[in-house]
């Protein structure tokens, strides 16, 4: 995900952990978070309804991405405050445009990428 997004212009923020996660969108306030639902410490669910706590991210369009791909699991993903959902194995010929249509839709200008 991440050579195809810095191809196509995007700068690029990589976390290990939901922790490592929070603190890295906090202090970068990206354009966007691509959120991977099966994080260790803080699981993607409540670490999306974490970020929609935060005045600084609360506008912050968060894309789940996720191998949970079972009926309900999209539905899980947007109530737990997701803006859109990505199923793993990835589509990388898909993710650009998954990706700028999340941005356009949130009203981040181009210049000012950034994927956490």
């Amino acid at each position: 995900m991440r050579r195809v997004l810095e191809a196509c212009g995007y700068q690029v923020f990589v976390a290990s952990d939901g922790s490592s996660g929070l603190k890295a969108a906090t202090e970068l306030s990206p354009d966007l978070i691509l959120l991977d639902i099966n994080l260790p410490e803080l699981h993607g669910y409540e670490l999306a309804g974490r970020f929609r706590g935060m005045v600084q991210l609360e506008k912050v369009p968060v894309l789940a991405v996720t191998s949970n791909v079972m009926k309900g699991d999209r539905e899980r993903a947007l109530a737990a405050g997701c803006d859109g959902y990505i199923p793993k194995p990835i589509d990388i010929e898909r993710l650009p445009t998954q990706v700028e249509m999340a941005l356009r839709e949130s009203g981040a200008q181009r210049r000012h990428h950034h994927a956490a």
